[in-house]
């Protein structure tokens, strides 16, 4: 068998109807689209928006503005106030292993951001994902430091 021998089984394909070529073709005059009226006309029949007069689905929903942004990041809030809190040693290193094993967060690969509510009182090595302005300020006053980590 070659590749110009392969045909469909028989009855698989079907030849399409000509309509509206004369009576003697069979789909004549009307070509199938009865006599008069909307679906008759060229572009007549009514679109997938109407429901027969009844106020279309799209209408009875409530309305509702703007969007959410799939691609935002949802960061973990801690304050510098819990590593008090959490009796951290000074020089300890503060990490998202650290802070859930403390219970401050859920998963490790959650995004963290360290606020400045509370007070630092000993010198720490804190690594988060952001750090906001007075954090940054309380953690250095007390002699640590902040490390950004990386998404």
């Amino acid at each position: 068998m070659k590749l110009h021998d392969l045909r469909p089984d028989s009855g698989a394909t079907k030849k399409r109807k000509r309509v509206g070529r004369g009576i003697s073709a069979g789909g004549g005059k009307t070509a199938g689209r009865g006599t008069k009226g909307q679906g008759a006309r060229s572009g007549g029949g009514k679109g997938p928006y109407f429901e027969g007069g009844q106020l279309p689905l799209a209408r009875r929903l409530p309305f509702k503005r703007g969007f959410t942004n799939r691609r935002k990041i949802y960061y973990r809030p801690v304050n510098v106030g819990v590593f008090a809190e959490m009796e951290a040693e000074a020089g300890m290193e503060i990490t998202p292993e650290v802070l859930k094993a403390v219970g401050l967060i859920k998963k490790v690969t959650d995004p963290i951001v360290i606020l400045g509510e509370g007070d630092v009182n000993v010198a720490l090595t804190v690594k988060a994902h952001r750090f906001s302005k007075s954090a940054i300020e309380k953690i250095e006053a007390a002699g640590g430091k902040a490390e950004v980590i990386s998404l």
